[in-house]
């Protein structure tokens, strides 16, 4: 008997300014079910089984668009971030000599690309199916100026679900006028399931032996420093939950885990996809290894979530209930010429990878 393969179906998920919402479903019957809207290219749920055998939905959302509409600017659960995910220091950078002021929504500096960056626009949508597996083509078109940024730039992501039962991203961006981009995935994990508490007890391993650290807004300081004797050090697994409360001073700028960690790469140019993470729940069984072609990750530990909402599975988010590994170029790249360009020109073309794996 054959091994059950991928198949993709699409439901109404509501309307958003005039434009229908589709939820497709990518599944492999038994291993794994994952829901994708096409408001936001939000990843709204992904089912997989633990040692027992049930399913469970480890990823933290929304039950209704409404409350992706009303409620997801701050948490960005599951979404499409951009023109630039995470943060550029003042909502401002200088490409070319020329200046640009972005829209400022965290603080004092522009987030995840600004009041209404990509995670709150409906993505156009196409299907297809090979022997390799099923896939979701999102795209749109960011006209020049949308937040602040230089250039008209057509965006895709697809989602594809493998007959190996991986789930792969891949990001391609193209642009008439010289602009940045940092484009990324915000899900949220929890391997025991969505809404059933702490991911302290999880597991994490990191292949980055150095991180970015941040000033008290979160824009970082231009250090790459070692990870080796600090709570950040994650190149063995290790207890989330282990060096969460040390009294260290990039602890209490985060309020937790918000960092950008550096991957060990051969240069600064390399691109090839490597593991970039595993993460694993002993309660459950489930593990879950990331690989990607970008330079970073952004560990973030759920601080900010604080139980004024509920999730999916109707029961409200606390601190610490889920963690985001959001694979990135470095935050404030744009005024760090030191760090890796996110420059894209015209006639140039932004590719970019990130697998995620969900395993016993």
């Amino acid at each position: 008997m054959s091994d059950p393969q991928p198949s993709l179906t699409k439901e109404s998920f509501g309307a958003f300014e005039g434009r229908p919402v589709e939820r497709y479903s990518l599944s492999i019957p038994g291993r794994i079910e994952v829901g994708i809207l096409t408001y936001g290219g939000i990843i709204q749920s992904v089912s997989v089984p633990g040692r027992n055998g049930g399913l469970a939905n480890v990823v933290l959302g929304f039950a209704s668009l409404e409350d992706y509409v009303e409620r997801n600017d701050q948490p960005y659960f599951g979404c499409i971030t951009g023109r630039y995910a995470n943060r550029i220091a003042g909502g401002c950078f200088t490409l070319d000599g020329e200046t640009y002021q972005l829209a400022i929504n965290n603080g004092p500096n522009a987030l995840h690309g600004g009041v209404r960056g990509f995670d709150k626009h409906v993505w156009d949508a196409s299907e297809s199916s090979s022997a390799d597996g099923v896939a979701l083509r999102l795209s749109r078109i960011s006209p020049d100026g949308e937040e602040g940024y230089p250039g008209t730039m057509q965006v895709e992501v697809t989602y594809t679900l493998t007959a190996g039962g991986d789930l792969r991203i891949d990001y391609r961006a193209t642009t008439n006028r010289a602009t940045i981009l940092n484009l990324t995935n915000h899900s949220y994990f929890n391997l025991s399931g969505e809404g059933t508490g702490s991911i302290e007890d999880h597991e994490l391993q990191l292949f980055a032996s150095r991180y970015t650290p941040v000033d008290e807004t979160s824009i970082p300081t231009g250090e790459l420093a070692p990870v080796a004797g600090t709570p950040f050090d994650f190149r063995e697994p290790t207890p989330i939950g282990a060096r969460i409360r040390k009294d260290h001073p990039q602890i209490a700028n985060g309020l937790g885990y918000d960092h950008n960690f550096v991957f060990d790469r051969p240069s600064i140019d390399d691109a090839s996809l490597i593991p970039a993470a595993n993460l694993h729940d002993p309660s459950s069984g489930r593990r879950l290894t990331i690989f990607t072609t970008q330079p970073g990750v952004q560990f973030y530990s759920g601080n900010f979530l604080t139980g004024t909402f509920a999730g999916t599975g109707g029961r409200r988010y606390r601190q610490g209930d889920g963690l985001a590994l959001e694979t990135q170029h470095f935050p404030d790249s744009p005024n760090r010429p030191d760090f890796p360009s996110t420059v894209l020109r015209p006639g140039e073309e932004f590719t970019s990878t990130t697998v995620l794996r969900f395993h016993l």
